[in-house]
C-alpha cells in the first residue's frame, strides 16, 4: 500500500506538472502574432535541424516511411523543400541510368523500386538548408555529383530548367518528392497546383509525406492551441488539414495513407487528366 501510494503521488505530481507546462505553453502561444509564411525560420535552424528532429523521427519510424516513399521515385526527380537532406540515404543512385536511356513506361508506376532514375534535383527556399544537403550528398555519393543539381528556389514557382544534367524532357519532371514541406508554405494549395503543372502529364507522380491534422478532435485542439508557438520556433504549421490542401489543389489522388492518429499523411498524386 505504501509503494502504491508513493506511485500514485508520483504519477499525479507528474501529470500536474505536464498540465501546468501545457497551460503555460498555450498561454504563450496564443499571445504570439505569427505570419503564415514562416519559412525564414529555417535559415536559423539549418545547423541544428537534424539534431532537433532525430529522436522524434526515430520514435515515429519516419525513416522507414521516407524510404518507402523515395523508392517509388524514378526518371527525372525534383525534390522540393529538401531541407537538410533527410531523404538522401533512401535514393538508390546505383540505378542512375546514362543520359538518353530514358525511363521505361511499360509498367505500373512505382514498380522496379527506384530503377530508372535519370537525375535528381534538390531545391529549398533556405540557402543554408541547401548547403547542408549539398555537403551531405558529396560525402555520401561522390561518384554521382555530376548527376544532381542543388538550387535555392521557391517550389511554387520553380521551373524545370533547374533540372540536373541528364534530364531528357525540359518541360516536366517524372517524379516530384516533398516531405514535411506543406506545413511551412504560405500558399500550399497554389504550390501543389504549380507542381502538378510541371509533372509529366501521363506517367508522372507527386510523392508527399506530410504531417497535419488528426482524425481526433481532442488532438486537433492540442495542435491548434500550440500551433503559433511551434510555427514561430520551428517554421512549421503542424495543424494544417493536408487532405483539404490536396483536394483543393485539383490533383488526382492515386494513394492515401495515414499514421500516428492520422497526423502523418502519405500521398501519391498525379496531374488530373484534362477532359477531351
Amino acid at each position: 500500500m505504501t509503494f502504491m501510494g508513493i506511485g500514485m503521488l508520483t504519477i499525479s505530481t507528474y501529470c500536474g506538472f505536464l498540465y501546468a507546462s501545457y497551460t503555460r505553453e498555450v498561454n504563450q502561444s496564443q499571445s504570439l502574432t505569427v505570419p503564415q509564411d514562416v519559412s525564414d525560420r529555417y535559415n536559423h535552424t539549418a545547423s541544428t535541424f537534424d539534431a532537433d528532429v532525430d529522436m522524434s523521427e526515430k520514435l515515429m519510424r519516419l525513416g522507414r516511411k521516407r524510404h518507402h516513399l523515395i523508392q517509388m521515385a524514378r526518371g527525372n526527380v525534383l525534390e522540393v523543400s529538401c531541407g537538410t537532406g533527410r531523404n538522401l540515404a533512401h535514393y538508390d543512385l546505383s540505378q542512375v541510368q546514362g543520359q538518353g536511356q530514358g525511363v521505361e513506361r511499360g509498367h505500373e508506376y512505382g514498380q522496379g523500386q527506384g530503377q530508372g532514375l535519370l537525375s535528381v534535383t534538390f531545391i529549398d527556399l533556405s540557402s543554408q538548408m541547401v548547403d547542408v544537403t549539398r555537403q551531405k550528398f558529396e560525402r555520401m555519393y561522390p561518384r554521382f555529383v555530376q548527376r544532381v543539381n542543388f538550387a535555392v528556389a521557391d517550389a511554387g514557382a520553380v521551373n524545370p530548367s533547374v533540372a540536373a544534367a541528364g534530364a531528357a524532357n525540359p518541360r516536366y519532371f517524372d517524379t516530384i518528392v516533398q516531405t514535411m514541406g506543406l506545413c511551412s508554405m504560405p500558399d500550399p494549395v497554389g504550390t501543389l497546383r504549380h507542381l502538378g503543372s510541371i509533372t509529366e502529364p501521363q506517367h508522372g507522380r507527386i510523392l508527399l509525406l506530410e504531417h497535419g491534422r488528426s482524425y481526433y478532435d481532442w488532438l486537433n485542439r492540442v495542435l491548434d492551441n500550440l500551433a503559433p508557438a511551434h510555427a514561430d520556433r520551428h517554421g512549421c504549421w503542424w495543424n494544417r488539414d493536408i487532405g483539404k490542401i490536396v483536394r483543393d489543389s485539383g490533383l488526382e489522388v492515386v494513394e492515401e495513407k495515414r499514421w500516428h492518429f492520422g497526423t502523418t499523411w502519405r500521398y501519391v498524386l498525379r496531374p488530373r487528366p484534362k477532359s477531351g
